[in-house]
């Protein structure tokens, strides 16, 4: 059974953070594993923002190689979706669009960065496992979204619709796959098959307007 890039691609963009796997420098040929917050980018690709003190990102400048394991939300453990990717993640400069959207995700990484030893790193996978159901698990290859919009036209898309959101409603980003806001504290995410970012926008546009907050949400599942 052939399992559509998309899945995968769908719970990186619906989960906060997840296990990383880096080859330890102090105890060299044994396996490291940390716990980290990330931002899927506009292409889907995992973003961390890491201290360069920490255990994982001294492993990651002298071996970039390393796993990343993603799990949704389920009570039972065996049979969560959850996804891993194996590829090498290295440090990146993001331009100031790619920041702000970080940021807007996790505006806390404000604090950090202002500590001046932070630096963003990002993971480019060479291949994709995926487990989403009974039967349905394999190795897949990498997909983008069929397409990735400009950074500067996303924050500029997301001010815009941020003027039509609901108090208590924050518009987090856009992508080819669909629409994040938190609403009330929580992340929601809208999967929306679109053929461009005008047409995202403008489905956006409405997902806003039909937006009722109540006064208490019940947290995500």
């Amino acid at each position: 059974m052939k399992i559509p890039y998309a899945e995968a691609r769908a719970l990186l963009r619906e989960t906060r953070h997840g296990a990383l796997g880096t080859h330890s420098q102090t105890h060299p040929g044994f396996p490291f594993v940390s716990i980290l917050p990330y931002v899927a980018d506009l292409r889907g690709w995992p973003v961390f923002l890491v201290s360069g003190l920490a255990e994982h990102t001294r492993n990651l400048r002298a071996d970039p190689r390393a796993s990343f394991m993603v799990v949704g939300e389920g009570e039972d453990v065996l049979t969560t979706p959850r996804v891993s990717l194996v590829g090498e993640v290295r440090e990146v400069a993001l331009d100031a669009a790619a920041q702000a959207r970080y940021l807007r995700y996790r505006p806390e990484a404000a604090e950090y960065l202002a500590l001046g030893d932070f630096r963003f790193f990002a993971l480019e996978p060479l291949a994709v496992r995926l487990v989403s159901g009974f039967a349905r698990t394999g190795w897949l290859n990498p997909e983008r979204p069929a397409w990735v919009p400009e950074g500067a036209e996303e924050g500029a898309a997301v001010a815009r619709l941020q003027r039509l959101a609901p108090p208590g409603v924050s518009v987090l980003g856009l992508d080819g796959d669909g629409l994040d806001l938190q609403v009330l504290g929580q992340l929601r995410r809208w999967h929306l098959a679109l053929p461009d970012l005008a047409a995202l926008e403008y489905e956006a546009e409405a997902v806003l307007r039909q937006l009722t907050v109540p006064d208490a949400m019940p947290p995500l599942a």
